[in-house]
């Protein structure tokens, strides 16, 4: 269906992005030791290319600024024809513009879309513009059409605009004009109007003029056989360049264009191939084309078309750019193709070999070459001229021969041809070709005679399907081909001869022919091609995959040739919504529209894309899949762990892993391959040495991601002894690094760019005061230089270089961390509109082939205009269109369009709402929050670039009317983020930030964490709760060892009560606490133990236990008159070694508890309803002897052996406070106590727990001794000596708990259990807590190991394990 047409608008395109509506990127390939002369050579190429290809554009542009001249007004009568008049005085030739002779105009006989105008210029012209008017004086005009040009009058070609508009907008009244530029122009002899739409109270009326001037042009035509080898002066051509520029045309789809090789192997080479371009360029490695030769740049398609195409391939050293008509491809090329060793000889159309004892395999080109020129020299003006230089083989002409088919289109699934045949016969033959997209369509159908059946040949799956329809019979059929809808021509020859029926495809017959025994075939009258007449012959032609769309030609029936200019005037056959003597394919994949490595496919309408693996996606993979941050990330409720992080979201550059760590900002830590300590000696200035880092991501990624960062730093570490950072004698440097740019720094960590000193320098601790750094001090001890060097411009460090540890007694080393940064500056970014008639503005949106707009937003109000840019007719426009509505508006000349997204909820309740739009070639869309998005498919040939020229406005529109009061957060065009801050500063009635963000993201922090404000975010503060972490989810978990306590006193005596100001102090005193909450979770196999225990100055208490019997018992004395209440849970053993979860919660004297989150009770309790004067809070063994049941005292002298985790007493937290101590506070730890995880030791994968990262001190001071090369190896020697260790004495557990098992009768059977299972478990703890690098006994830090693998781990649990089952206990 035609779109809506507009006035063409000039642009420029660029197929060398990435993806459509990419920058283009510089590379350069080369080691770090070339970057100096890989820059300078780079630079000359490039700047060689530039100037050729300024030079070929001035060539090719010549005079086109005057290339305006009418060529109509002059021709003669003869040259007008059309499909039909009105009458002789509607001929073509009153078709001329502004002429009043006859009726003022052409008029066609009838009025449909068959009709056509046609001008013959006489020769070959370049056309730049056209102009059509109406009729005089009528109501006969024309509202659209459509332009076809030829060389000939035969295989029409149809003018595109934008590469997918069809047609030109005509005319609203008789007598105004409209012109239409032509852009790219076209040469041609022949135009044709074929008229779409008119007025609808009028009839088709034209009058027309064609704007441009004369086109020379030099021809050759090689039939197949033939070829041109064109010698020269090799002193006269650079070895380093090339510049070829030629026009082709041809019917087929394979040949040699042109070829230069030499006697190494070193060739050129541009071939044509299934129709489309290949460009071989071969240093040698391989031989010349075959199918496993390598390509190098492949471009254009559906070439064999028999239209001009032109090319021009310009190659300055490793630079190489190739132009196929409008669509150009730049490309650096790989391996030493600087200076090939090339012959001074180069052919085209072939491959002659004369004189030479190899001759490739190759095939001819067959069809005409224009204007050829090989580094400015005309090779066909030669060629004419017979110069020696040129060598001719085959028969060569000078004027291009015209082809001798006729294609014809098949438009829509409604479109056929019906072609009359001899009927009775008994003989059935049909030939033809076709080309299509479809994988499915109905190609062939006739109706048989005598036996009342048919024939049916479909395409069904890419596969060719032979179908006998006989009444009363199951339709028999023959299976050919595969693969025939991708576009390439196809040759299909059917026959039935009697009985017998058979297929080919491509000149390959069916492997299984039909015999149909005794029946005969005969023909039938009428043959249908594409399709058949609606309702004709019931259910017979009735595909079902519908009729066919795509392009045949040579149609045969019984052996003639089918006449279809005789058909399309009407005298032979029939046919409906054909496009006759014209192939209308199109490579709706060339250019290819799906971004980011998407695959494109095809149908005849449109186009498909393949975002599997890109890491994309959306219609053109245009949307990634990765947050863009670690902070976005973070918000997202994830924690610490590896991440894939797309910096530039939509943008060219693609996603890699890194390590998120999500503290109370989120940091990025992305690695290098050099973390260990490297060793320096023996280098001096005439042979430094330099350490080079790679990283896991390219500098294009480092740079996005560095850019979008608050904060960057990198920490270095230089240790010397005798090995100078500078020297004493005016500062040289010795010693320096290079940063992301390639630029030399001599500022160390601490110092800042122009300072260069060292951190002791700026502190005033350098060992030496005369000296900024300590190494400068040049002293024969080790000494270290340790800093961040936090300059973002500069960062990452890419070279180390080192010069001074030649002398005697000199060495250096050096270690170099990961990259570090920390959080994110757009996705806080953000502006408050306090009016509407407020706005920013900033520079045009340019989205013209893919675009994309995120953004949050939160107010009160109940309409606004986010954000508009407008153009002379395109538009965007996103706005709160109602309190439930976010609507997109857009027009991208195919009319406005608009697309809203509806909620049951209502945005404006000052919340933050997340809106994404997104509009590409195929379709449009919006998606608020986790809303359903809504999509508006793209108009099937419609106009597809988006032209804006206004400023963009933020907040409001030009017109100052319906702006936006609120807040916009993270506003980002296609993966840029806009800085709003920076602009709302110099905006009157528009401040930069925006607080109110714990309202929408509060809900993250958990386990009782608050939400507090920042300037730019928002924090969990986890003060009250038993957790930590980034969103107060990190539990934290102790093991205790047999005997072990941790006692938190809430007051000394009840004296200090009054005066108390702690957290504790709500429990002091004469205070009655009526109602607590009491949370934990615990692991052991021990019984009885004592979980929880806390107690009043007035001999109340509570107590949680595990009795003997493995079951849990709550204990509440709130009376010290009166037995405690009780609360039994004897369903199962607690003391199983799995994890179990606590909860009481208390309203005086009700209980609710929860265990496991599957048991609930409640229990009303008779000792009291109130504690008075809580004192202490006791997990593990009790120390202090009081009065308590006889089961509590058992419990309390037996303590704790096993895992608790996330202890909190309503705002009191005692493991924390032990472990974690933020400020002092009343607890005390006795024994063994080590911060551990019960998840981890329960079988949970302890990988999917928050992990946070930590990073080792460092200081600048004089350490005496050696640095330790390798020091994380070091660590992990000695510590997996201490592992060999342990494993032995579990081996000696083992063998005594085997002995234990075969004498249980000499212990009782719980303590033969429970003793070596629990020194297992200690063990076990020990090492957990090695790896966590805190190790705690009697609340002092022991042990910071380094590293642990996780194997060890594995390894003694499964032991454990062993030793389980030994004991019986499985």
């Amino acid at each position: 269906m035609l779109g809506a047409c507009r006035p063409r608008r000039s642009w420029e395109r660029d197929w060398s992005r990435t993806g459509a509506g990419a920058e283009p990127r510089k590379i350069f390939c080369g080691s770090p030791a070339d970057v100096n002369m890989g820059s300078v050579l780079g630079a000359l190429l490039q700047a060689l290319l530039l100037l050729s290809t300024q030079n070929w554009s001035s060539i090719e542009a010549g005079d086109s600024y005057a290339c305006d001249d009418p060529l109509v007004a002059a021709l003669p009568q003869a040259a007008f024809s059309s499909s039909s008049e009105l009458s002789s005085s509607h001929g073509p030739g009153f078709a001329r513009l502004n002429r009043r002779d006859g009726a003022g105009g052409w008029s066609p006989l009838v009025s449909n879309k068959y009709q056509w105008l046609q001008i013959d210029l006489g020769e070959r012209m370049e056309i730049t513009s056209v102009a059509t008017q109406g009729g005089y004086g009528s109501s006969n005009w024309v509202t659209s059409y459509l332009l076809m040009f030829s060389d000939s009058g035969r295989n029409w070609k149809q003018y595109r605009q934008e590469d997918s508009i069809w047609g030109f907008s005509g005319n609203a009244n008789a007598d105004s004009v409209v012109y239409a530029r032509l852009q790219p122009s076209i040469k041609a002899r022949v135009l044709r109007f074929i008229p779409v739409e008119w007025n609808p109270k009028g009839r088709i009326g034209m009058r027309i003029e064609v704007f441009g001037c004369a086109y020379r042009s030099e021809v050759v035509d090689l039939d197949g056989k033939s070829s041109l080898l064109y010698r020269f002066d090799q002193k006269s051509l650079s070895p380093m360049k090339d510049i070829i520029s030629l026009k082709f045309k041809t019917m087929q789809s394979d040949g040699i264009l042109l070829h230069r090789e030499g006697p190494s192997g070193d060739h050129l080479t541009l071939e044509l191939r299934g129709g489309k371009l290949f460009f071989l360029i071969n240093s040698g490695e391989a031989r010349l084309p075959s199918a496993h030769s390598p390509i190098s740049l492949t471009l254009g398609s559906l070439l064999d078309d028999q239209h001009w195409h032109s090319v021009l391939i310009q190659r300055v050293g490793q630079q190489v750019n190739l132009t196929v008509d409008e669509h150009r491809h730049r490309f650096h090329a790989q391996g030493e193709f600087t200076y090939l060793d090339l012959d001074n000889e180069i052919s085209f159309g072939g491959i002659p070999a004369p004189g030479k004892s190899v001759s490739f395999p190759q095939k001819n080109f067959h069809g005409c070459l224009e204007n050829l020129y090989y580094n400015g020299v005309d090779i066909i003006d030669l060629a004419k001229q017979q110069n020696p230089q040129i060598l001719t083989t085959g028969n060569v002409s000078f004027s291009c021969s015209q082809p001798q088919s006729m294609p014809v289109t098949f438009l829509s699934s409604r479109s056929y041809l019906a072609l009359p045949g001899s009927s009775r016969e008994d003989e059935v033959s049909v030939t033809f070709q076709f080309r299509t997209w479809n994988k499915a369509g109905l190609l062939l159908f006739s109706e048989l005679e005598l036996v009342s059946g048919g024939l049916l040949l479909v395409l069904s799956d890419g596969k060719l399907k032979l179908e006998l329809q006989q009444p009363g019979k199951l339709p028999s059929d023959i299976t050919a081909g595969a693969g025939l809808n991708d576009g390439q021509w196809h040759a299909i020859s059917l026959s039935a001869k009697r009985n017998h029926l058979s297929v080919a495809v491509d000149g390959h017959v069916a492997s299984a022919a039909l015999s149909l025994g005794p029946e005969q075939i005969y023909s039938g009258g009428v043959y249908y091609f594409g399709g058949c007449p609606d309702e004709s012959f019931g259910s017979k032609c009735q595909s079902p995959f519908g009729g066919f769309q795509g392009c045949m030609r040579l149609i045969a029936v019984g052996g003639k040739v089918a006449d279809l200019i005789a058909v399309q005037q009407g005298s032979l056959g029939n046919f409906s919504d054909l496009l006759i003597d014209s192939c209308g394919i199109s490579d709706r994949c060339l250019p290819n529209y799906c971004e980011h490595g998407g695959e494109c496919s095809q149908s005849w309408n449109t186009f498909h894309c393949n975002c599997t693996g890109t890491a994309y996606r959306g219609a053109t993979c245009h949307n990634s899949i990765y947050e863009q941050s670690c902070e976005a990330y973070k918000h997202r409720g994830n924690t610490s762990g590896f991440y894939y992080v797309d910096a530039d979201g939509s943008g060219p550059l693609g996603p890699f892993l890194l390590y998120c760590n999500m503290t109370e900002t989120a940091w990025t830590v992305i690695q290098h391959n050099g973390s260990d300590l490297t060793r320096v000696r023996n280098a001096n200035p005439e042979n430094p040495h330099a350490g080079v880092f790679g990283y896991v991501a390219s500098m294009e990624q480092l740079q996005a991601t560095i850019s979008r960062a608050e904060h960057c730093e990198q920490e270095v570490t230089y240790y010397c002894r005798k090995s100078r950072l500078s020297s004493k004698q005016g500062g040289v440097p010795l010693s320096w690094w290079v940063g992301r740019t390639n630029e030399t720094h001599t500022y160390w960590g601490g110092s800042a760019p122009d300072v260069h000193k060292c951190t002791c320098g700026l502190e005033g601790t350098c060992i030496d005061s005369q000296y900024h750094c300590n190494c400068d001090a040049d002293r024969n001890e080790w000494t270290n230089d340790t800093g961040f060097l936090s300059y973002k411009e500069h960062l990452p460090v890419t070279r180390i270089v080192v010069t001074d540890t030649n002398r005697p007694h000199s060495e250096a080393a050096y270690k170099l961390g990961p990259l570090l940064c920390r959080g994110d500056r757009s996705f806080w970014n953000s502006a408050s509109f306090n009016t509407e008639a407020s706005y920013l503005h900033f520079p045009t949106f340019h989205g013209e082939l893919s675009a994309d707009v995120s953004f949050f937003f939160k107010t009160t109000s109940s309409s606004g205009v986010f954000l508009e840019n407008l153009g002379i007719t395109d538009f965007i426009r996103i706005e709160l269109r109602s309190p439930t509505a976010v609507t997109f508006s857009f027009d991208v000349g195919n009319g406005p369009f608009e697309i809203s997204v509806q909620s049951p909820t209502q945005f404006n309740d000052n919340q933050w709402h997340h809106v994404r739009v997104e509009r590409n070639m195929k379709e449009a869309s919006i998606q608020v929050d986790q809303l359903s998005p809504k999509t508006q498919p793209a108009p099937a040939d419609g106009h597809v670039l988006l032209q804006l020229n206004s400023q963009l406005f933020v907040g409001g529109t030009a017109t100052r009317q319906r702006g936006f009061l609120g807040c916009i957060r993270s506003l980002q065009l296609n993966g840029m983020a806009l800085d709003l801050e920076e602009r709302a500063m110099v905006t009157p009635g528009v401040q930069p930030g925006c607080r109110g963000h714990c309202g929408s993201y509060g809900k993250l922090c958990r386990n009782g964490g608050k939400c507090r404000e920042k300037p730019s975010g928002f924090f969990c503060d986890c003060t009250v709760s038993a957790y930590t972490g980034p969103f107060c989810s990190n539990e934290i978990s102790a093991y205790f060892g047999a005997g072990s306590s941790v006692i938190y006193n809430f007051q000394e005596n009840y004296s200090l009560s009054k005066n108390s100001s702690s957290h504790a102090a709500s429990f002091h005193g004469d205070m009655k606490l009526s109602r607590e909450t009491i949370k934990f979770s615990f692991r052991t196999t021990r019984a009885p133990s004592l979980l929880l225990y806390m107690s009043s100055f007035y001999r109340e208490y509570l107590s949680v236990i595990i009795a003997k019997n493995g079951s849990l018992q709550i204990r509440y004395k709130l009376n010290r008159y009166q037995e405690p209440d009780v609360i039994h849970f004897d369903f199962k053993s607690m003391a199983d070694g799995q994890l179990h979860h606590i909860q009481i919660d208390r309203e005086e004297g009700v209980v609710f508890v929860e265990i496991d989150e599957d048991t609930r009770r409640q229990v009303y309790l008779s000792s009291g309803t109130e504690f008075s004067a809580v004192k202490s809070l006791v997990l593990g063994r009790i120390l202090e002897h009081g009065e308590m049941d006889q089961e509590t005292a058992l419990a309390g002298a037996q303590g704790f052996t096993g895992c608790l985790s996330a202890v909190q007493l309503s705002h009191v937290a005692p493991l924390k406070a032990a472990l974690r101590p933020s400020h002092p506070a009343p607890v005390t730890v006795t024994g063994h106590v080590i911060e551990s995880s019960c998840v981890a030791q329960a079988g949970t994968d302890a990988t999917s727990r928050e992990r946070t990262h930590s990073l080792a001190d460092h200081s600048g001071a004089i350490d005496e001794r050696q640095p330790l090369a390798h020091a994380i190896k070091s660590d992990s020697a000695v510590i997996g000596g201490l592992i060999a260790v342990v494993i032995f004495i579990l081996l000696c557990i083992t063998a005594i708990a085997i002995r234990i098992y075969q004498q249980k009768r000499l212990y009782k059977r719980n303590e033969a259990k429970s003793l070596p299972v629990m020194l297992f478990m200690n063990l076990e703890m020990l090492l957990r807590s090695c790896l966590a690098g805190v190790c705690i006994f009697g609340g002092q830090k022991l042990i910071k190991p380094l590293c642990l693998s996780l194997y060890y781990i594995q390894y003694i649990s499964s032991l454990k394990n062993v030793l389980l089952s030994l004991a019986g206990l499985y």
